[in-house]
């Protein structure tokens, strides 16, 4: 009988089905770091989120045969010890077609159309004081006929693509080394940068894309433009944004992601004098939607494995 141990239970705010096959269940919350070993010790499915599984962790799980990952990125867990040991690794995917593109355009449009300084001058009292019946003190701009630059043409770029048009926007895919989707136009990466309005990213967190946004690429956008980033926190270089931001060598960012989740130690991007920028706390994938349906495909892994045909293998 399999014995299945979901780490990190309270990450997942959705109704978890038990398994349609015979089974133990355990569950547990958010563990210190040498809780986590002694915890799985008798698992053969262990179910985590962002816990780390490395190499040395690993070794000590002799009973354990899958990994169910809830959630899509894998680089918490070390999958080359896994497939030295036959440990399959699941993972979760296209659960976030909708709520991490709408995420990403209220960003957009918090920023172009300013909508968070407004607030703060109604909070003030300046509409009240106003001569007149509006109070246009900050600059708004539309989304139709600006042009909006993707990094990353999986199911998110693409999805995000899909709003842009209907928006009235002109989209860009970025060029980039294969393996790329098929029936996608792309444009060189530095044209994607110099003409788009709007860069939104939505790459995985790899060596490649470690920083790929730096001082240099932020040099290259437009002096007005956005860069959005929803995907994962490495990909920008958080220092040259700041410095970016506070020179006006952009128009704003928004962030759904830092380097480091949660910042305990502190970010460059957390000073409170940085100009044009919205940071909210890593919680684009999280409509309750979202977040039900990563639930029923997280099972629905687990009991593909038990079957003998496991689904979406990452390892």
């Amino acid at each position: 009988m399999e014995h299945i141990v979901f780490l990190e239970r309270d990450s997942l705010d959705a109704q978890v089905r038990r398994p349609a096959f015979a089974h133990s269940w355990e569950e547990h919350g958010k563990l210190a770091a040498g809780e986590i070993v002694p915890r799985l010790q008798r698992a053969t499915i262990a179910i985590v989120n962002k816990t780390p599984l490395r190499a040395e962790a690993i070794g000590r799980l002799p009973a354990l045969n899958l990994i169910a990952v809830a959630a899509t990125g894998t680089d918490n867990i070390d999958l080359a010890a896994c497939r030295q040991r036959g440990i399959v690794v699941s993972n979760i995917r296209n659960y976030a077609v909708h709520t991490v593109p709408e995420h990403a355009f209220a960003l957009i449009l918090a920023l172009r159309r300013n909508l968070i300084a407004y607030r703060e001058d109604v909070a003030r009292g300046l509409w009240q004081k106003s001569e007149r019946f509006c109070l246009s003190s900050h600059p708004i701009h539309d989304l139709h006929g600006a042009t909006l630059g993707i990094f990353g043409e999986g199911s998110l770029g693409q999805s995000v693509a899909s709003l842009a048009r209907a928006f009235g926007m002109r989209v860009l895919f970025a060029d980039h080394a294969p393996p790329k989707a098929a029936g996608i136009e792309f444009t060189p990466a530095d044209k994607v940068l110099e003409e788009s309005d709007v860069v939104s990213l939505h790459l995985p967190a790899t060596p490649q894309t470690l920083n790929m946004i730096g001082a240099s690429e932020l040099a290259r956008m437009k002096r007005g433009a956005l860069l959005i980033n929803t995907a994962r926190g490495g990909l920008v270089d958080e220092n040259a944004l700041a410095d970016a931001l506070r020179r006006g060598i952009i128009g704003g960012a928004g962030f759904d992601v830092l380097s480091v989740e949660p910042p305990a130690l502190g970010n460059p991007l957390l000073a409170a004098d940085i100009p044009n920028f919205i940071l909210t706390p890593h919680v684009a994938w999280a409509s309750r939607e979202a977040m039900q349906s990563l639930a029923d495909q997280l099972i629905d892994n687990v009991e593909a494995f038990a079957r003998g045909s496991p689904r979406n293998v990452v390892s």
